[in-house]
């Protein structure tokens, strides 16, 4: 699909809008991390907490250290030229050599979900949802420098996931396992998931992956599975509404009312993103059928005077406003507008940028808060940076509007 045409005052308003992300990423998101979460004695501390303590004790988790690969990947491969550029390869490299040298399992394969604050391994379950972050971050890291050994890395890790996790019988990829590969009783992600055998969350992030993968190392095999995890959207995933189901059992039944509006629309563009890089007109085709309708059913949760909400179940509706859906929400509207020339897309990414700036983003110390609650607090109960909040969704957030306004 050829993009459409944009007015002056679009191109205008999306020009001033990359001016201002591509301030927020070099002077506050990326600084933060490096002079904040760099431990001296090697790769980076577990946890810095909502009120700016830094956690010495918190373990380190796989999720964070593999965001931090990419996101520092993908600010070097934008900005060489930058006088911070060898500052963000050298977070990369920092990353990359505490994931294979502490995080890879060299008897097993895969990677650990977690180690001690001294590197030492903590929890060595094998979470696919992690490995599958790892491949995001090596593969980008490779997309970048050509790093050789990144490469070796993420396939072997692609090879991991394939051998152990995927379902030869009924598709998809199974979640989690012990070190060794073997059943575990526990697979959630975390204590807010269903303990089902196969997730949404989880595929999502496989599909990023070797979408990211496949644009450095064109297998047959991982074009196979990307064009597999395309359909498995199209086929178990998504519902006739257009949002999203979560979780799963070995047959893809789900019996959960369970709405994501972040992850509806953050899948909106990243399912759009696969099928772009896969290059299949056909398959391109179906999925821009699809694209539209993922976002209007996300929109649901969306309010031009507070952002994107954060989840709804049955009995209630989570209306605090995170920090990653606001990041995702301006990539996802914004999708709308550079592939779709919906107008009301950008307006939206406007909107949502305003409502981040007014109300996450920490002028004082750095970073974005974890959210605002419904009654218009800040919640500095939750982390400012740790196993869960990192510069993933926000970094990226700013790198997308950066490329897509000036491709």
């Amino acid at each position: 699909m050829t993009r459409p045409q944009k007015t002056a005052a679009e191109l205008f308003a999306a020009q001033a809008l990359a001016s201002q992300v591509k301030k927020e990423l070099t002077e506050n998101i990326l600084p933060y991390w490096t002079s904040k979460m760099c431990n001296p004695a090697g790769g980076f501390y577990g946890r810095i907490s909502g009120n700016e303590e830094t956690d010495l004790s918190a373990p380190v988790g796989n999720i964070m250290t593999a965001r931090l690969l990419w996101t520092y990947s993908s600010a070097y491969r934008l900005f060489k030229d930058s006088a911070e550029a060898e500052g963000y390869l050298a977070m990369a490299t920092r990353a990359k050599d505490l994931i294979i040298s502490r995080f890879y399992d060299p008897e097993y394969g895969g990677t650990y979900w977690s180690l001690n604050p001294d590197g030492t391994p903590l929890d060595t379950k094998k979470q696919i949802y992690a490995i599958a972050f790892t491949i995001y971050g090596l593969a980008e890291l490779n997309r970048a420098t050509g790093d050789a050994k990144a490469l070796e890395y993420a396939i072997k890790l692609f090879n991991s996931i394939e051998d152990h996790s995927f379902d030869t019988e009924k598709d998809g990829y199974f979640e989690a396992f012990t070190r060794t590969w073997d059943t575990i009783e526990d697979m959630r992600l975390s204590d807010k998931d269903a303990n089902e055998s196969k997730t949404m969350n989880t595929h999502l992030h496989v599909l990023e992956a070797y979408t990211c993968l496949y644009r450095v190392w064109k297998n047959s095999r991982l074009e196979e599975r990307l064009r597999g995890l395309i359909g498995i959207f199209e086929k178990h995933i998504l519902g006739p509404d257009g949002h999203l189901r979560l979780f799963f059992d070995d047959d893809w039944n789900s019996g959960y009312d369970i709405v994501s509006y972040g992850h509806d629309i953050e899948a909106s563009w990243l399912i759009h993103e696969a099928a772009l890089v896969l290059g299949d007109e056909a398959v391109i085709g179906r999925i821009e059928k699809l694209v539209p309708a993922i976002a209007a059913a996300a929109g649901e949760g969306f309010s031009p005077e507070g952002g994107m909400i954060y989840e709804k179940n049955a009995e209630e509706t989570d209306r605090d406003r995170h920090w990653w859906v606001q990041a995702e929400t301006v990539v996802g509207y914004l999708n709308l507008w550079d592939h779709f020339g919906t107008q009301e897309g950008l307006e939206n990414a406007l909107t949502c940028w305003d409502f981040i700036k007014a109300n996450l983003i920490d002028r004082e110390n750095g970073e974005w808060f974890w959210s605002l609650r419904e009654d218009g607090t800040v919640n500095r109960d939750d982390d400012k940076a740790g196993f869960w909040k990192c510069p993933y969704h926000n970094g990226r957030m700013c790198m997308e509007i950066i490329e897509r306004v000036n491709h």
